[in-house]
């Protein structure tokens, strides 16, 4: 059963994504293979014959190296829960405690949050962007609340 968190209404665990990347992601993946198959179609048969096996595992291998990264920047996302915070940053994934995090910081401009940690270092916290306009600025009030209320 989930748990209650403070007044900001949210209930753990609570999990943040960015929007814009995703959408970004899902409209350029789309159109990228939109666009290798119509282009694939509108050569003529010739054209198409003269492609080798090498070239064409080649388009697949950097399609599928595009694709890779675009799902390493979508996949971002922070998750809170009662234990502590779960950070995935692309392929990295990292659990904080609560009291482990000593301040979140986005300040105007910044293209995401940044945590600030009780061992002198900072945490990119890519889950937050700041291209997200007004949800960022929601997410990270919340996340600030729930920093200092479970941190105690």
């Amino acid at each position: 059963m989930p748990a209650a968190s403070d007044g900001l209404g949210l209930v753990l665990p609570h999990t943040w994504r960015p929007l814009g990347p995703r959408i970004v992601g899902a409209i350029l993946g789309v159109g990228v293979l939109v666009l290798f198959v119509a282009s694939w179609y509108t050569f003529p048969p010739e054209t198409r014959a003269k492609f080798t096996l090498f070239q064409l595992c080649t388009i697949f291998f950097l399609t599928g190296l595009g694709a890779l990264c675009m799902y390493a920047l979508t996949r971002s996302r922070a998750v809170a829960r009662r234990e502590g915070l779960t950070v995935v940053n692309g392929f990295r994934k990292h659990q904080l405690a609560w009291a482990q995090i000593v301040a979140v910081r986005m300040p105007p401009g910044a293209p995401w949050v940044t945590l600030d940690l009780s061992d002198g270092t900072t945490l990119p916290l890519m889950a937050i962007q700041g291209s997200d306009g007004g949800r960022a600025r929601v997410a990270v009030r919340q996340l600030r609340a729930l920093a200092g209320e479970l941190s105690r």
